[in-house]
C-alpha cells in the first residue's frame, strides 16, 4: 500500500529501536557512518541498539567498532544476508517485535542527525519508511552527476519510486511477517519493501530525511549502487 508521508497522524512509539549496518572491508568508511548514526541516537529517547553485520571482512573493519556497538560475523558474502543476519541478533534480545523499529543503513553512508527522529514520528503511522539518498560527489565525472540527478528528480513524484537500504525502516512484526531480508547479492531493500506492500503493510514514502551516501568506484556487492552509477557511466 503506497501512502504519500504527508498523510501522518499520531500513533504508536517502539520500545527500542534496532540499526543494523552491513559491512564487508569497510575500514575506511564505517567509522564516519557510526559516528553519524550514534549522534542520530543520541537525539532520541527511545533505546537505540547498532549492529554491524561484518561479512566476509578481511581488513581491520572490526577494529573501528567502537563500545556499544555490536557485531555479528557471517562469511556469506551477500548483502541480504547480512542485513538479516544483524536483525536475527537483535531479535534474540527478549523485546516483542511488535515494540521494535528495524532501520538500516550503509556502511558508505552518512545519516542525517535527525534521521531516527524522524524515522520514529514515520512510525507513528507507517509500517515501513523508504527514504531517499543524496550523493557525496567526489569519484564520478560531473556528467555522471548531471545525468543521476535527472533521473532522480524524475522519480521524484509523490510517492516518490525510489527504494534504498541506505535509508529503510519497518516495524519488527510486519518485517517477521515476511520473513525478513532474503538473502540476495543485491536489490534486497526492493524486494523487502515489494514483499511488505503485497502483504498490505502501510508503506510511507518519505522524501524529508535523505541519507548521504558516496559515490564509490570499489563496489562491494554486484549491482547495488555503486553498480547503478557504473551503467550512468558507461551509457554516458
Amino acid at each position: 500500500m503506497r501512502v504519500p508521508a504527508s498523510e501522518r497522524s499520531a500513533g504508536p512509539r517502539p520500545a527500542a529501536v534496532v540499526v543494523v549496518i552491513p559491512a564487508h572491508n569497510e575500514q575506511d568508511r564505517l567509522g564516519d557512518c557510526l559516528d553519524s548514526v550514534l549522534r542520530a541516537a543520541a537525539r532520541i529517547e527511545t533505546p537505540v541498539r547498532v549492529v554491524v553485520a561484518l561479512d566476509s571482512c578481511t581488513d581491520g573493519t572490526a577494529l573501528t567498532i567502537p563500545a556499544g556497538v555490536s557485531a555479528v560475523r557471517i562469511e556469506a558474502g551477500n548483502v541480504g544476508a547480512a542485513r538479516r543476519a544483524g536483525f536475527d541478533s537483535a531479535a534474540a534480545q527478549g523485546i516483542s517485535p511488535a515494540r521494535l523499529w528495524y532501520a538500516t543503513t550503509d556502511a558508505d553512508s552518512r545519516v542525517p542527525p535527525d534521521w531516527l527522529r524522524c524515522q520514529l514520528r514515520d512510525a507513528a503511522v507507517f509500517d515501513v519508511a523508504v527514504g531517499t539518498v543524496e550523493v557525496a560527489w567526489s569519484q564520478r565525472p560531473a556528467t555522471i552527476r548531471t545525468d543521476y540527478e535527472k533521473r532522480y528528480r524524475r522519480a521524484m513524484s509523490t510517492p516518490h519510486l525510489h527504494v534504498h537500504g541506505a535509508n529503510l525502516g519497518v516495524w519488527g512484526h510486519w518485517y517477521r511477517a515476511v520473513d525478513g531480508f532474503a538473502a540476495l547479492p543485491a536489490d534486497e531493500d526492493v524486494d523487502l519493501v515489494t514483499r511488505l506492500g503485497r502483504a498490505g503493510a502501510r508503506v510511507g514514502w518519505i522524501a524529508d530525511n535523505p541519507v548521504l551516501t558516496s559515490d564509490r568506484r570499489d563496489n562491494r556487492v554486484r549491482g547495488g549502487f555503486a553498480g547503478y552509477l557504473d551503467d550512468i557511466e558507461r551509457a554516458g
